[in-house]
């Protein structure tokens, strides 16, 4: 009897699960992973006479070619916008940290009944279109000269992704134990040692969680560069968004796009590196 009950509670905790995990699952399915190989299929194609792709009933030879990947290899330029992109990402990622940390630390150390007050005015911005934030920025940085310059696309890129570097850094810094604080000043540590001996190793999966969360969307970007950076400052994103858009070059849009995903992909890998890293240390300092 018992093992008859325990194999129909498997078998409706399985019917559970399923049930729970598989919409989703179809979705991404649909959504995602089948758009990714037609975008991978599209990028060993040959572009057609009007722009897309030449249509597979002219054959083989003449529908699928390398020619996408010969001609990206084989050009610099494609290298140095794949570098710029990654420079800046780097920029604003880095600024992000540096400007979201005292700020994630003040909530955190609030009074509980204004954090969520403060945690409100951080995400306000979204309530309004991206677009419009934007154009506000295009009207404050053009009385002083510094639209379409590279200070203006790190100064919108940041403004835009600040808020996803202060969420992570606020919800670890929230968790830290104050004993611990507590216990390295009853050692001597001073507020200074107190802080890179504790508090920021302890938040090093807040910040690498935040790192993420900014530099991927960054790398991608197009409409912020697009409009405050103008013609002279075309990243991966922008370069992108011509292919498929203007010159209608979908395999050679395609074969970029694939770039980008290894790029982002292998920057998703080292942050959850660094952040399984740095939970280890963190149940070592606890």
């Amino acid at each position: 009897m018992d093992e008859r009950r325990e194999a129909r509670e498997s078998g409706s905790g399985g019917w559970t699960r399923w049930a729970v995990a598989g919409p989703p699952t179809v979705f991404l399915l649909a959504f995602f992973l089948v758009p990714a190989f037609i975008v991978v299929a599209a990028s060993f194609r040959e572009p057609g006479e009007f722009g897309g792709l030449v249509p597979l009933a002219a054959g083989w030879r003449a529908a699928f070619s390398m020619e996408a990947y010969r001609f990206l290899s084989g050009d610099l330029v494609y290298a140095q916008i794949f570098a710029s992109s990654f420079a800046v990402a780097f920029a604003t990622t880095l600024i992000c940290v540096v400007l979201a940390y005292p700020l994630a630390w003040l909530i955190a150390r609030s009074p509980r009944r204004r954090r969520d007050l403060l945690v409100l005015l951080v995400i306000l911005p979204f309530a309004s279109n991206f677009l419009v934030r934007i154009y506000a920025w295009i009207m404050l940085l053009g009385p002083a000269n510094l639209l379409y310059t590279p200070f203006a696309v790190i100064a919108g890129m940041v403004y835009v992704h600040l808020p996803f570097m202060v969420l992570p850094l606020y919800t670890n810094l929230e968790k830290h134990d104050p004993a611990l604080l507590e216990a390295a000043q009853d050692l001597g540590a001073n507020a200074w040692t107190r802080f890179w001996r504790v508090t920021f190793p302890l938040s090093l999966p807040g910040i690498y969680s935040g790192s993420a969360l900014v530099f991927i969307p960054v790398l991608g970007m197009f409409a912020v560069p697009e409009l405050l950076g103008g013609t002279g400052d075309i990243l991966i994103g922008n370069l992108i968004k011509e292919q498929f858009l203007d010159n209608r070059d979908w395999p050679l849009g395609s074969a970029l796009s694939i770039g980008l995903t290894i790029a982002v992909l292998a920057c998703a890998g080292i942050a959850a590196a660094g952040a399984r890293r740095g939970l280890q240390g963190t149940e070592a300092v606890s």
